[in-house]
């Protein structure tokens, strides 16, 4: 019989907590929990340890979690939150427990009192980790999602008349998303010609004379699962510059799809683009990593930067999206989701740039 995927990653999980010499681990990112189980809750606390997994929740979610992941225990939140003694369960001793350190303050001072006697250690890591490797299921919803991201890319494409502002613009992308998927995964990015040059721009009032450069960033989400892509409308008459910013950018962006395969680090492919760029003039213009992994969040593990030595693996999906701003005259970024496969990768981003 096949065994559940997510039930694999929490075994891989369990048994890193084992090399740590970890008792147990407390998790209460719904992301995380979400990784770890494919139960999607937002009122959940999952206690891991070296023998029991117990998914903490409330009525409401109980039912689902059972018929989910029915190898999972199932307990009252209430008594987890409200604890009024300290948490025990057979065999365990709890000196040693890993949490996650983006928790909220009140959050980690409740397991003070849940664990008085413990000593906390940083498992978020481990964590990203793991979910930095998708299971086949979370790579179709990826796909799936970046297929619905270059349908309403399309659509939205058709619909942008002079006159419409940037704000216009997003919300005829966004109307698109609610229509076809689960919404954005992140607030979308419309940019009018210098406006560009401001890399995570927030749509405005700025209106398309129908002539001027437009860059958009977007994704939807699908089931939980993001996707993310960059495309630019070139205005009919381009300046010079815009026309070899563009060709270069679009150079490094194809460069770097080539060059993805496992086994490389995620620096090591971030300057196959960042080097390029350099030699050709546009290396200071360039000022963000190469990209990031993507999954239940727009941002995962691995970073694909200068600083990030993670080994790329199969079952990865990043982003590859370089860009150059020139403030007060331009941007262009342009990007592509991409899965790394046993041989290279491939890319999931089918619109045309």
């Amino acid at each position: 019989m096949k065994k559940n995927p997510f039930s694999v990653r929490l075994e891989e999980f369990r048994a890193s907590l084992a090399t740590k010499g970890l008792d147990a681990a407390v998790v209460s990112s719904p992301a995380n929990v979400r990784a770890l189980t494919g139960v999607e809750c937002d009122c959940v606390t999952l206690l891991v340890t070296s023998a029991r997994t117990v998914f903490f929740t409330d009525f409401r979610y109980a039912p689902a979690v059972a018929r989910l992941a029915p190898y999972l225990e199932i307990g009252d939140i209430l008594k987890f939150l409200h604890a009024k003694s300290p948490l025990k369960v057979k065999g365990c001793s709890f000196d040693k427990v890993g949490f996650e350190p983006s928790i909220a303050y009140s959050a980690y001072e409740r397991l003070e009192k849940v664990f008085p006697k413990a000593g906390f250690v940083d498992v978020e890591s481990d964590i990203l980790s793991l979910r930095a490797v998708k299971t086949p299921e979370e790579i179709d919803m990826i796909r799936k999602a970046a297929a619905l991201n270059d349908e309403a890319w399309n659509h939205a494409r058709a619909q942008f008349k002079a006159g419409m502002t940037e704000r216009d613009m997003a919300r005829v992308i966004k109307s698109k998303m609610l229509d076809i998927g689960d919404g954005e995964a992140f607030e979308t990015i419309v940019c009018i010609g210098e406006n560009a040059a401001e890399c995570h721009h927030v749509p405005d009032d700025t209106k398309w004379d129908g002539k001027k450069n437009i860059l958009v960033d977007m994704g939807v989400k699908f089931r939980g699962y993001a996707s993310d892509m960059t495309r630019n409308i070139v205005g009919p008459r381009p300046s010079r510059l815009y026309r070899k910013v563009y060709d270069l950018v679009l150079e490094a962006n194809m460069r770097a799809i080539a060059a993805a395969r496992p086994g490389m680090t995620a620096a090591k492919l971030d300057k196959v683009a960042r080097d390029f760029l350099k030699a050709n003039g546009f290396g200071e213009a360039f000022g963000h990593s190469l990209g990031h992994g993507v999954g239940l969040q727009i941002h995962e593990a691995p970073a694909v930067s200068r600083r990030d030595k993670t080994v790329l693996k199969p079952g990865m999906i990043i982003t590859i999206e370089p860009g150059v701003y020139l403030p007060g005259n331009l941007g262009v970024r342009i990007e592509d989701l991409v899965l790394i496969t046993e041989t290279g990768c491939e890319v999931l981003s089918s619109s045309e740039k």
